[in-house]
C-alpha cells in the first residue's frame, strides 16, 4: 500500500501519478480504519475526489489497491538477482536482500503498527487472504523463472522451482513471526533481529538442500 514510484518527467504522467497515489492513499486509510471488506469502490473515490470508473482505470481489483506495492515488489527480487555481485550465488543474493531491506527501512519489512495493521488487515479478511495466496504462488513461479535465468537452465527446471518455493517459505515465516513478535511486544528491533535470524537459519538450509547446484554455489 501507499507506494511510492519514480517521478515521470512528462505533465500527463505525473498527473496520473499522482492520482493513483490519491486513491491508493485513501484506500488505505479507510482499509486500515474500517476493514477492507466493509469499505465500497463509491467510498474510495469518494474519499479521494475521483469518480468510479478513475478508480477502477487504475486498480482494476478492489484488492489491487491493498497489494499496490505488489509489482514494485518483484522488481526489487529480479534486480537483487540481476545486479549480483561477481561470484555471489542466487540464494546468497536474496539473502543479502534480506539484510539490505532491514538496513534500509524498506516498506515490505515494516515492522510497526501500521505495518501489524497491514497484517491484520489480510488476516480479517478472505478475500485478501485469497489474494495474498494468489500473489504467492506468481512470486514462486517468477523467482522459479529468474533463478532458471541465472543458472542458464530452462524454465521449467525442477532445482529452481525447489529453491523459489523454499525461499518464499522462509520469507513468509519470517515476515509473520517477526509481527507476530511485534504483536506481543512493539520493539521493532527485536522484530527485525527476529526476521533476519529465522531468514538466515532458513537460508542455510536451502543451501544445503541446493549444494551443488548453481543456485547454491
Amino acid at each position: 500500500m501507499m507506494r511510492r514510484m519514480s517521478t515521470p518527467t512528462d505533465l500527463r504522467s505525473r498527473k496520473r501519478l499522482a492520482t493513483r497515489q490519491s486513491i491508493s492513499d485513501a484506500a488505505t486509510l479507510l482499509f486500515l480504519e474500517r476493514g477492507f471488506d466493509r469499505v465500497t469502490v463509491d467510498e474510495i473515490a469518494a474519499a479521494a475526489d475521483v469518480g468510479r470508473m478513475t478508480v477502477f482505470n487504475h486498480f482494476p481489483r478492489k484488492e489491487d489497491m491493498f497489494f499496490d506495492r505488489e509489482a514494485e515488489g518483484r522488481e526489487v527480487l529480479l534486480d537483487a538477482l540481476r545486479q549480483r555481485a561477481p561470484g555471489v550465488p542466487p540464494v546468497e543474493a536474496l539473502r543479502l536482500l534480506a539484510h539490505r531491506l532491514i538496513r534500509e527501512r524498506a516498506p515490505y519489512v515494516n515492522f510497526s503498527p501500521e505495518g501489524l495493521g497491514f497484517v491484520e488487515t489480510i488476516e480479517a479478511s478472505e478475500t485478501l487472504k485469497a489474494r495474498a495466496r494468489a500473489i504467492r504462488g506468481e512470486l514462486a513461479d517468477m523467482l522459479a523463472a529468474a533463478l532458471s535465468e541465472c543458472a542458464g537452465r530452462e524454465a521449467g527446471d525442477a532445482g529452481a522451482q525447489l529453491a523459489a518455493n523454499l525461499l518464499l517459505a522462509t520469507w513468509t515465516v519470517a515476515f509473520l513471526q517477526a509481527h507476530r513478535s511485534f504483536r506481543q511486544k512493539p520493539d521493532e528491533k527485536a522484530a527485525k533481529a527476529l526476521f533476519l535470524a529465522i531468514v538466515d537459519k532458513g537460508h542455510a538450509g536451502i543451501e544445503a538442500a541446493m549444494a551443488g547446484t548453481p543456485y547454491a554455489g
